[in-house]
């Protein structure tokens, strides 16, 4: 059996740099064991798998260990492959998945994720959390992740995690955000994910849906500018409309190929 494979860096311009994932077309769905074995296979943070049916396409996202419930550069990456290489020519993609519908739509070259917003709330941090950080935050929040708000970009820049503590709790299938206003932009973030195979991710989708309700309310404006300062970097335009995200970004292809199984 062979099975397309296609890696693609999302949320950026140029190979190398945003978030890396392996998204792979499906004639019909395999067993989530083997889906699984796929992805671990691939060793990056996510392999974006999808079926079409319906019209409509069936999405789902596993790292090299969970299936998980949501991922947005995955999702931008799959988004990239129907429109690049599979030949959809249709502005708008809609994708079901266990975060319900999710459409991505295509303009100048741009691709857009309308993701559910997921507002944080005041919570507290896990002890182990907060040991981990060499700088302690402002304000803690919650969603799916622990939001963690700093002062300014240069405390996002200066964090040190000592993933050897942090890894002592397992947050899936959230992880810890810290934010921050941005010099350049509206706001910046890092996000962590305790345990995982990729400790620091490059670029997280997802997180933007509770960092943009957030930033939108104590910014007073709707769209916002954001950069996520990992080693690889990546810059994503977000706009608040309702209980809703608007994500927007770029994807470029790193490889081509062929599973054989």
């Amino acid at each position: 059996m062979d099975i397309k494979l296609f890696q693609v860096d999302a949320f950026t311009n140029e190979v190398f740099g945003g978030n890396s994932a392996a998204v792979c077309p499906l004639d019909a769905w395999l067993p989530d064991s083997l889906l699984l074995k796929i992805a671990q296979e691939n060793a990056l943070a996510e392999t974006a798998f999808f079926v079409q049916e319906e019209g409509r396409f069936h999405l789902r996202w596993f790292t090299p260990e969970i299936e998980m419930d949501l991922c947005g550069h995955a999702t931008l990456a799959a988004a990239h492959v129907l429109t690049s290489h599979l030949g959809y020519e249709e502005e708008c993609i809609v994708f079901s998945s266990l975060s319900g519908e999710l459409r991505v739509t295509r303009q100048s070259g741009r691709l857009t994720l309308d993701f559910p917003a997921r507002p944080p709330i005041p919570a507290e941090a896990p002890q182990e959390v907060l040991d981990s950080l060499n700088l302690q935050p402002v304000e803690i929040l919650s969603a799916r992740d622990i939001v963690l708000v700093y002062p300014d970009e240069r405390a996002i820049r200066a964090l040190r995690p000592d993933r050897m503590l942090m890894d002592r709790i397992n947050l899936d299938p959230g992880g810890v955000v810290v934010t921050a206003p941005g010099q350049d932009v509206d706001f910046v973030s890092r996000f962590f994910t305790p345990q995982a195979h990729i400790f620091e991710d490059p670029v997280t989708g997802s997180a933007h849906c509770s960092l943009a309700p957030y930033w939108s309310a104590r910014l007073g404006k709707t769209k916002l500018t954001a950069a996520q300062l990992s080693e690889r970097g990546g810059l994503l335009d977000c706009e608040l409309a309702g209980d809703r995200v608007l994500i927007s970004g770029s994807a470029v292809t790193y490889l081509r190929g062929v599973i054989s199984i």
